[in-house]
């Protein structure tokens, strides 16, 4: 889906800095948010195509909650999400296996960091294809 808006939410501008080159270089238009506050912002302006949220920004938690509250709006809740997130790295507590169950981690895809640009591309690729 060439020219689909992609929201990228996470705290670390080095990582959203690469991440918007990578996805602008396939064709997408893509914006960033620092935090939850400014993600749930961008989302009620620009309704995006997909998001692509961190876990660990202003609380360990703040990516699981944003998910959940994105997927209870019904304005919102079919939106395709990626949780890109460093949280095992950080923990060693593993989530990839609860993803996409619809009360813990209602998201459609979740990739680790660091993430090479052609893993990311390939989720992006399968998630958007997905979508309704």
């Amino acid at each position: 889906m060439e020219n689909a808006k992609i929201l990228i939410v996470d705290d670390d501008p080095d990582f959203t800095v690469m991440l918007k080159t990578v996805l602008e270089g396939e064709g997408y238009v893509v914006d960033t948010a620092p935090g939850r506050a400014e993600g749930m912002e961008k989302i009620q302006a620009d309704k995006p195509d997909l998001l692509l949220l961190d876990v660990m920004m202003v609380t360990w938690s703040d990516g699981f909650e944003m998910a959940r509250d994105i997927r209870k709006n019904p304005e919102y809740k079919d939106m395709p999400i990626i949780m890109l997130t460093g949280v095992e790295q950080r923990t060693g507590i593993g989530f990839k296996s609860s993803a996409g169950d619809p009360e813990w981690l209602p998201v459609d895809g979740f990739l680790d960091k660091p993430v090479e640009p052609h893993v990311l591309i390939a989720e992006v690729k399968k998630v958007m294809s997905d979508k309704p």
